[in-house]
């Protein structure tokens, strides 16, 4: 990903002169020699410098169209080409069909201007819904590119494009969010201003994903396609598919991921487990944190191995129920009292039958709410390993209403 010092900080001046307000096409002529050989990766690597340098990413965020403009000729000549069952295929296939519907939305707004009424039954607001719906579902497309193609991005060192695309994702949804209280307010509200502010929302939907659709399939695919290597792809698509797909994703872009890729990138710097770690399918933690993870749990945990006997029990802060050393090894069966004896043993029965999987029960202990419940673990062959019981204090969940959001 090097890019020759001369040719950087003329860019650099290029991308600051924008920002300082400067006219776009003058920008574009005055730095057309250097412009003519700069492909998204020199795009991207520098605006990465610019704001450890102190430009901010708002900043840079907010006159993204601007360089869009001056970058157009090169951007479009690095148009991103992935076969069928690509993860990019994929994403660029649900991109035309999500701007597809955002037109007819707006199409539809128009129809329903001109007939004056409600009436859920008409066609236009049945193709209202059913738009509606798709717009719902596609929070799996954003899902699978926050979750998978960011972080495989920013192994590579690619961290603030996909931090950009993420805030507009933000945008989108506080878009969509507002389109959905309109449509599902309809009947408490005037006929014309329900059919106004789905025609305004509809445009504003439609104007961002035009402009944020642009920048990935423009910069952020293309990037993504020169900097992961060729045996990354597969993993990606795999998780694409554990995160699920859209209603409306092709069949054609699903189909099984084709291998022969071009190797264009060079391989991400995948951190080993350190040396003593517990390597997990999920991770890796070494014995230390893992300890300190459970017992920083709200909840009290208790291990039953496959022969009845307590092997593990988390050692939280403010245990609910008492727990020592001299209980591991000790047949379960000898940790309840005798009236409640037979309940514990078709629970085991059943857990060791697959008859089920979970029991639950909820107590007042000393003023609190305290709900326990039992889980079968079993392994990826379904053979039962033991049982998990989880206690937790729930007095003051129980008073919670509404929402307090992280931001």
């Amino acid at each position: 990903m090097g890019i020759p010092e001369i040719k950087k900080q003329k860019i650099k001046q290029l991308i600051r002169k924008l920002h300082d307000g400067a006219d776009p096409q003058q920008v574009k002529s005055e730095f057309q020699e250097i412009l003519k050989g700069t492909d998204v990766l020199d795009i991207a690597q520098i605006e990465e410098e610019l704001i450890k340098e102190g430009m901010s990413k708002e900043e840079i965020m907010r006159l993204c169209d601007v360089h869009l403009a001056v970058f157009k000729e090169s951007l479009e000549q690095a148009k991103p080409i992935a076969p069928p069952g690509h993860p990019i295929y994929i994403l660029m296939e649900e991109h035309k069909l999500l701007l597809d519907y955002t037109n007819k939305l707006r199409e539809t707004a128009n129809q329903l201007n001109q007939v004056n009424e409600f009436s859920a039954a008409s066609e236009p607001m049945q193709q209202v819904t059913h738009l509606i719906a798709h717009f719902k579902d596609s929070a799996k497309h954003y899902l699978r590119e926050e979750n998978v193609l960011f972080p495989y991005l920013e192994k590579h060192g690619i961290t603030q494009p996909p931090a950009i695309m993420w805030q507009e994702h933000d945008q989108i949804r506080e878009i969509e969010k507002a389109l959905y209280q309109i449509v599902d307010n309809q009947p408490q509200v005037n006929y014309s201003e329900f059919v106004e502010k789905l025609g305004e929302n509809a445009r504003a939907l439609a104007d961002m994903l035009s402009s944020h659709f642009y920048k990935e399939n423009n910069v952020l695919f293309p990037t993504a396609l020169r900097v992961i290597s060729m045996p990354e792809w597969p993993e990606i698509r795999t998780q694409f598919d554990e995160i699920g797909y859209c209603c409306f994703t092709p069949e054609l872009a699903k189909s099984p991921i084709s291998f022969a890729i071009p190797e264009t990138g060079k391989p991400a710097a995948v951190s080993q487990p350190a040396a003593g770690s517990i390597k997990f399918t999920t991770g890796s933690l070494s014995p230390e944190e893992l300890e300190c993870i459970l017992n920083s749990l709200p909840v009290d945990i208790t291990f039953v191995d496959k022969n009845d006997e307590v092997k593990y029990f988390s050692n939280a802060k403010d245990r609910i129920f008492v727990r020592t050393t001299a209980v591991l090894g000790r047949n379960v069966k000898n940790c309840h009292p005798q009236k409640s004896l037979h309940v514990v043993n078709q629970i085991l029965d059943e857990f060791k039958s697959g008859k089920r999987d979970s029991a639950v029960f909820w107590i007042n202990l000393g003023g609190k709410l305290i709900y326990i419940r039992y889980f079968a673990v079993r392994n990826e062959t379904g053979e039962y390993l033991g049982c998990l019981e989880v206690s937790q204090d729930i007095t003051e969940i129980k008073k919670l209403e509404g929402e307090k959001r992280l931001l």
